[in-house]
C-alpha cells in the first residue's frame, strides 16, 4: 500500500475536505502557440470544498519519448528529463509540499528526479515529480532542461531556493478518463498522456 504521508503534493488549509473534478475547458491564452497546441483540448479542474476551483491541469496529448533514463527507481524511464508534461493553473494562491506559497497564475510542469544522494531517501516511493516553472519563464516546448537548469527555472515559483513540486507515478489502475480519487488524506488526479497513464498528487498533506 502507498504509504500516503510521505508522498509529496500541495499543502492547503482546507487538505481535509471534500474536492471535485469538473471540466476546465481550453488551455490558458498565456502560453505560447506551440505548447497550448500541444495539450490536451480539455483540462482538470479541481474544485475545492467551498466550490471555488483550487487548480487546473492540462497534460500534453502525448507524451513525449527518447532514449530510456539509467536513472534508478523512475516511473517515466522513456520520456527524457526536463520535458514538459502539461501546465497548471492556480486561480488563487497555491502552496507546495513545504508550505511555500505559489501566487495565482499559470505554471508550466516538467518532468525530473529528485537526487540519488542519500538526502532526500524516504520521501516518496518513486522519484518522479514535475517541477513548476512560471510560464513568462518557459515557452520552448521541446527544451529538456537538465537537473540544475530546471531546479532554478522551478525556484522562480516559489521565490525561494526550493523548487515547486508535484508528486507523480504510475497508477496501477490507469483510467481511461480523468478521475480524482481520495487516497488517505491525498486527492490524486488520474489521467493519461496519450496511452501513457499518470497520476499527480494535487492536493495533499505532507508529514516531515
Amino acid at each position: 500500500m502507498r504509504n500516503t504521508l510521505l508522498l509529496l503534493g500541495l499543502l492547503t488549509t482546507t487538505a481535509f475536505g471534500q474536492y471535485k473534478l469538473e471540466s476546465a475547458g481550453a488551455p490558458p491564452t498565456e502560453l505560447t502557440p506551440a505548447i497550448r497546441e500541444a495539450l490536451q483540448k480539455d483540462g482538470a479542474k479541481i474544485v475545492g470544498p467551498k466550490g471555488s476551483a483550487f487548480c487546473e491541469v492540462w497534460l500534453r496529448s502525448q507524451a513525449p519519448s527518447g532514449a530510456k533514463t539509467t536513472e534508478e527507481n523512475v516511473s517515466f524511464a522513456q520520456i527524457p528529463h526536463g520535458s514538459l508534461l502539461g501546465v497548471v493553473r492556480f486561480p488563487g494562491q497555491g502552496a507546495d509540499r513545504r508550505g511555500q506559497p505559489i501566487k495565482p497564475g499559470v505554471y508550466t510542469l516538467r518532468l525530473s528526479f529528485y537526487p540519488a544522494d542519500g538526502a532526500h531517501q524516504g520521501v516518496s516511493p518513486q522519484r518522479d515529480f514535475l517541477l513548476m516553472v512560471p510560464v513568462a519563464d518557459d515557452t520552448d516546448l521541446n527544451a529538456t532542461p537538465n537537473y540544475d537548469q530546471l531546479v532554478m527555472m522551478s525556484a522562480k515559483a516559489a521565490g525561494t531556493a526550493h523548487p515547486a513540486v508535484l508528486s507523480i507515478w504510475k497508477p496501477d489502475s490507469p483510467s481511461a478518463t480523468a478521475t480524482l480519487s481520495k487516497e488517505g488524506e491525498d486527492w490524486v488526479l488520474k489521467a493519461t498522456l496519450g496511452d501513457t497513464p499518470i497520476a499527480i498528487l494535487v492536493v495533499g498533506a505532507y508529514s516531515g
